[in-house]
């Protein structure tokens, strides 16, 4: 066989680059989204699942990839399923609460045991109603796998169950309690979930991204997921960082603002202005740990994806992110809310822009062969879902 480059174009050809353009704007969006806020807000929240499936219309799109853009075929009508189902579980909860702390913990626990079926489902369906040029995504991940994954969380939840519920026995005479052993175990259990959060957050969404993106299908092409574990240890460690030192800077900062405006005698205005300056840098703070986390964990996931003829490259910069992010939530919190569409479109431009699609001559023919009519190609992806969509 010829190596690569050393043959003719008919034994091997270079993958196509495929860029992302986002041609979105925050006008038109807006015009949606008010329409969506309001139809939700008469409809006591029933109109949510059509909203949704307009925005995820809209922002499908406007999402070109190599010229073409991206289309959602869901329907809503099953999107409201899921969403019915979310309002009974919730509303059960809410019933069970009320009757006794055992039995919202039932009902808590019962949640819990439904959710990666339910996450499975909504993946499956979401992915098998988005296509491009005419060939429909497929989600070939397993519900035994979300199980899985799941499993992470739900042992730390219930450890924390665990932990309120023996907290909560009563209390023994004095004479007749081992010493300290009933308070030091509580102590234990109450502070264990905090420390299987900061050791298993990082693996958990390692975990949730290696089954995504590695159950990612376009045509016959299935995706694998390379993205090591270690990385995003790595990010958590910085972003924690980088997190402790907005913090300690704004701290700092409104330390010294305290100071000079209760030298000033300021009083009230002097408490607002304090208040703002708080909020200001807990946005900050937010924003510098998020931006940085969720460009890293971009990177880290699309570029780890791959299948015969895909490979993605995604260059988010965090600098550009977190500035973005600070932007947008000062607006949202300076204009009430109503920037939100505005900050949606630039969040997607940027993010969707970073990423390329570099497709080889396998996918190329597979979407061409979809685009003729070939209805082997696409397959019947949505036959055996449960029809919902929970909007993970």
């Amino acid at each position: 066989m010829d190596e690569p480059g050393t043959g003719t174009a008919a034994e091997w050809q270079p993958p196509q680059e495929l860029s992302i353009r986002f041609v979105g704007s925050g006008s038109e969006y807006f015009r949606i989204w008010i329409v969506n806020l309001l139809l939700t807000l008469v409809t006591i929240g029933f109109y949510h699942p059509f909203a949704k499936a307009r925005r995820l219309v809209y922002f499908h799109g406007a999402t070109e990839v190599g010229g073409q853009p991206l289309a959602f075929l869901g329907d809503p009508r099953k999107m409201l399923r899921g969403h019915v189902l979310m309002l009974v579980m919730v509303g059960a909860y809410a019933v069970a609460i009320r009757v006794s702390p055992v039995a919202g913990a039932v009902a808590v626990g019962a949640f819990a045991l439904l959710w990666p079926a339910l996450w499975h489902s909504s993946l499956r369906f979401r992915l098998a109603n988005t296509a491009w040029r005419g060939l429909r995504l497929r989600f070939t991940g397993s519900r035994l796998g979300a199980y899985g994954v799941m499993a992470v969380p739900m042992l730390a939840a219930a450890t924390t169950v665990l932990g309120a519920a023996f907290t909560e026995q009563p209390a023994e005479p004095p004479g007749q309690r081992a010493a300290g052993s009933a308070e030091a175990a509580a102590g234990l259990l109450v502070l264990l979930p905090l420390l299987l959060a900061m050791l298993l957050m990082p693996l958990l969404v390692w975990s949730m991204r290696r089954y995504q993106h590695g159950h990612y299908a376009w045509g016959s092409q299935v995706c694998t997921f390379k993205a090591r574990i270690g990385a995003y240890y790595g990010v958590f460690f910085v972003s924690g960082l980088l997190s402790a030192a907005a913090a300690l800077v704004v701290g700092g900062v409104l330390f010294l603002g305290a100071l000079a405006l209760g030298g000033m005698r300021a009083g009230f205005s002097g408490a607002v202005l304090v208040t703002l300056l708080a909020l200001v840098g807990y946005l900050v703070v937010g924003s510098v740990a998020g931006g940085y986390f969720g460009a890293r964990v971009q990177n880290l996931s699309w570029n780890g994806t791959r299948a015969p003829d895909i490979s993605f490259q995604s260059a988010v910069p965090a600098g550009d992110l977190v500035l973005l992010m600070l932007k947008n939530w000062l607006l949202i919190a300076v204009t009430l809310g109503l920037y939100y569409p505005f900050a949606a479109v630039a969040s997607a431009r940027l993010r969707l822009q970073a990423v390329k699609v570099l497709a080889g001559p396998g996918l190329l023919a597979t979407v061409a062969a979809a685009a003729q009519g070939d209805e082997s190609a696409a397959g019947d992806a949505a036959g055996d879902l449960i029809g919902i969509d929970v909007g993970l």
